[in-house]
């Protein structure tokens, strides 16, 4: 063998090993993202670095006082299904999905502080995007994804924590199948003028694992499947949180909401009874 072409080989090995890790599924033929260096779902898009959460940051955390507490584990008193009444099942203080579509929330929010707590199946089945796979869909629009993401290859901005089809997290903070994982995000909504101008973009903050996987993250619009996200469609400032539904038996337990509203607000005033009322 040349001394050039073991060189080359060498040189070849070292950067097989060292190049970040690819995804094992994706697509080419989507359109560019706006930084105009990956397709979305690009499989040639590198992953995150995969690193091990603490034990135990807000499993099983109460909800604060202000807080709106959406799902105890008792029942769905707080959400409704996509044909009427929700057809998901309870069991042993968690909801899971039974293929009889998406849920929502009855009560719609804007800025917001939400809590919740998932798990996929503990017996492995499929792979990519075939694997645990579901979403918290903000307002129907902005999804961060939900995925079996421990040991499971996907295009980077379509596994666990991701904001769908725009920015993988900044880690894979994976806990295996089967143990309960929890998101903790903050939530800014986007607004537009009365001459439905854009005037603020969304912004999102995801701890995943109890760590940061998007900091104050600006989105450059909604999260659809295979195209670019965008704001021509104005909305109001408030909308449902939706779970999604993609065949896969995934958990939720613990999820409790805070609306967000601007500091040195006054609180508001107690009710006063009339004079002669009593």
């Amino acid at each position: 063998m040349k001394p050039t072409t073991l060189l080359a080989l060498t040189f070849a090995a070292t950067a097989a090993c060292t190049s970040p890790a690819r995804a094992a599924e994706g697509y080419t033929d989507t359109p560019m993202q706006p930084n105009g260096q990956w397709h979305v779902h690009d499989p040639a898009r590198p992953l995150p670095k995969v690193i091990a959460p603490g034990t135990n940051f807000s499993q099983l955390a109460a909800a604060p006082s202000d807080a709106i507490v959406l799902f105890d584990g008792k029942d769905f008193s707080k959400w409704k299904g996509q044909k009427g009444e929700v057809q998901w099942k309870i069991e042993d203080g968690y909801m899971e999905t039974t293929r009889t579509g998406i849920i929502r929330t009855k009560d719609e929010f804007g800025d917001f502080q939400l809590h919740l707590e998932w798990a996929t199946p503990a017996k492995v089945s499929g792979s990519g995007q075939g694997r645990g796979n579901n979403g918290v869909n903000i307002f129907g629009r902005y999804e961060i994804q939900v995925l079996d993401s421990y040991n499971n290859l996907t295009y980077a901005d379509g596994q666990a924590a991701a904001i769908y089809g725009q920015q993988p997290p900044l880690v894979n903070a994976s806990r295996p199948p089967g143990e309960w994982q929890t998101y903790d995000i903050i939530w800014e909504s986007p607004r537009w003028d009365e001459n439905k101008k854009l005037v603020k973009k969304a912004y999102v903050t995801v701890l995943h694992n109890g760590v940061v996987v998007h900091h104050r993250h600006e989105l450059y619009g909604h999260t659809p499947f295979r195209a670019l996200g965008h704001y021509n469609n104005p909305h109001p400032p408030k909308g449902p949180i939706e779970l999604y539904e993609h065949g896969n038996p995934v958990r939720f337990r613990n999820i409790w909401i805070r609306p967000l509203g601007g500091s040195d607000q006054p609180e508001p005033a107690a009710a006063s009874t009339p004079k002669g009322a009593l």
